[in-house]
């Protein structure tokens, strides 16, 4: 009788594993993910046109991805990295179709380090929305183009979700955490992804009230975890290596920013998600936030030294 219980249980169906699991995937698994049901909900957060006007989703995309362009997931002109509201991103979502359980793959162009960073925040944002298994695709639309996969030039309409966003601050940091770790009364390290430049006061970003980084922060430049013969394919081989050199180890506690929380993204995407590394946040504000609320800031370039920044063309 065991015998038989055992062989029958064995006669039946095992349930289906996704095959796109994240935080990376490549075009081919994507690929053959397109035939399970169901299949990866893919959003294309490419931005742009063609040379002949065209949208550069509609002159090509992945077959049934939806278009989702990177402006829905980010704040206002004057401070680009101010968090989408609970209600408003409740509303994107759901015209997107996004739900809590359906693996949801973001594509982005492909086209260097700092493209991958808006990935990275979309990935971020869905994350902190609750989306529980969300991949990027590895490379891109250029990494799809260059497997020789079809594309569609058709207009997909999503079919809308009843989702609702209650944001995870898990992974968030705010201007008032800040605040605490500059003060003293939390600890923490704070990573500036940007290039060096910006960290030592000689370029800003135009809605920066000012140049110049957080206090007692170090630098560690987003494009970093990118293998410099495939600017556009983030190393997972190489971020093992990189935090460890860098002393970046589980237990730390480790807030990334940058300008507007998008090279931020990357360096928060890196360590917290292929490193493995629980305590990392992102700032998404970043230094436009921070410099135009007038709170005290390092590297600041004195009067002579800001003046021939402007005229050097820096900012």
């Amino acid at each position: 009788m065991k015998y038989f219980i055992l062989s029958a249980a064995l006669a039946l169906p095992l349930p289906a594993l996704a095959s796109v699991t994240g935080p990376l995937t490549t075009a081919d698994t994507l690929a053959a993910a397109q035939h399970e049901t169901p299949a990866p909900l893919v959003l294309d957060i490419r931005t742009g046109t063609t040379e002949d006007g065209k949208s550069v989703y509609d002159a090509g995309h992945i077959p049934g991805a939806i278009h989702a362009p990177y402006n829905l997931f980010r704040g206002p002109q004057d401070n680009p990295g101010e968090l989408v509201p609970e209600d408003r991103l409740t509303e994107i979502l759901r015209g997107l179709g996004v739900t809590h359980d359906r693996t949801t793959v973001i594509v982005h162009q492909g086209a260097d380090a700092t493209d991958f960073g808006a990935a990275a925040r979309v990935y971020w944002t869905l994350k902190s929305s609750g989306v529980s298994t969300l991949a990027i695709l590895n490379g891109g639309m250029n990494a799809w183009q260059a497997a020789g996969l079809a594309q569609s030039q058709a207009v997909v309409t999503p079919e809308p979700s009843d989702i609702t966003v209650e944001f995870d601050d898990t992974w968030l940091a705010t201007t008032e955490t800040v605040q605490s770790i500059v003060e003293g009364s939390e600890s923490a390290e704070l990573i500036d992804a940007r290039p060096e430049a910006f960290w030592k006061g000689e370029a800003k970003h135009g809605a920066a009230a000012r140049p110049g980084t957080l206090p007692q922060s170090r630098y560690f430049e987003h494009s970093r975890w990118f293998d410099t013969d495939a600017p556009a394919l983030i190393q997972p081989a190489l971020v093992d290596s990189l935090a460890a050199e860098n002393g970046f180890t589980q237990g730390d506690a480790l807030v990334s920013f940058c300008n507007t929380g998008h090279w931020a993204a990357t360096n928060w995407f890196a360590l917290s998600e292929l490193a493995g590394i629980d305590g990392v946040k992102l700032y998404p504000e970043s230094l436009v936030g921070w410099s135009n609320a007038g709170l005290p800031m390092d590297n600041v370039p004195g009067i002579f030294r800001n003046l021939m920044n402007k005229i050097r063309g820096n900012y």
